[in-house]
């Protein structure tokens, strides 16, 4: 697994410096991932306690990103820089689900979602699984997360992937955006996925 993880987290950065900072040949900001064999499916519960899939956003576009409340900066910035995303798109703000997928079920209940992603963006939904559901959506999106023990009164923190996976409104896998993406290049992408 190590091995696939690697060479994803290459190609992907690869994508990404090709570019330059701008766009792509494309038109495109986020990398594109649009043919990856992985990463088609989750079957989750949301922060309401609803089971959710990813088919039951077809017609949107989809932001997902995996991560855990206790994060002391990637999650918070994405999150925020997702915010950011959504607000600029002023009306058509309803077309973009954010999901926001917790690697740490043993920390992140669903009360707590439900306090922590909507403070970002009411619309933003989290979603939890068990572990052994949480390790196998993981694994099937490409994510490493790998648990750390800190000194600090949370007791560990987690090592994990940073970007956002972005689907398109038939719910393909389409784009990756890298941690730091820009919200108003974020922005631009889901208004031409839209």
């Amino acid at each position: 697994m190590g091995g696939f993880c690697a060479l994803l987290c290459a190609g992907l950065l690869l994508a990404a410096c090709s570019r330059g900072g701008g766009a792509g040949q494309d038109g495109l900001y986020g990398a594109d991932i649009g043919g990856a064999a992985y990463g088609n499916a989750l079957e989750l519960t949301d922060h309401h306690g609803e089971p959710r899939s990813l088919a039951d956003f077809r017609g949107k576009v989809v932001a997902l990103f995996f991560g855990y409340t206790h994060c002391p900066d990637v999650c918070p910035t994405t999150l925020g820089d997702l915010a950011g995303a959504v607000r600029l798109l002023g009306e058509r703000r309803g077309e973009v689900q954010v999901l926001f997928v917790t690697l740490d079920p043993e920390r992140d209940t669903r009360e707590v979602l439900a306090q922590y992603v909507p403070a970002f963006d009411p619309g933003f939904l989290g979603l939890y699984g068990n572990a052994e559901v949480t390790a196998q959506v993981a694994r099937d999106f490409g994510v490493y997360h790998q648990k750390q023990a800190s000194g600090g009164r949370a007791g560990y923190t987690l090592d994990h992937s940073a970007g956002v996976y972005v689907f398109d409104r038939k719910g393909k896998l389409r784009l990756y955006f890298n941690h730091g993406q820009k919200s108003r290049e974020m922005a631009h992408d889901f208004t031409r996925l839209l």
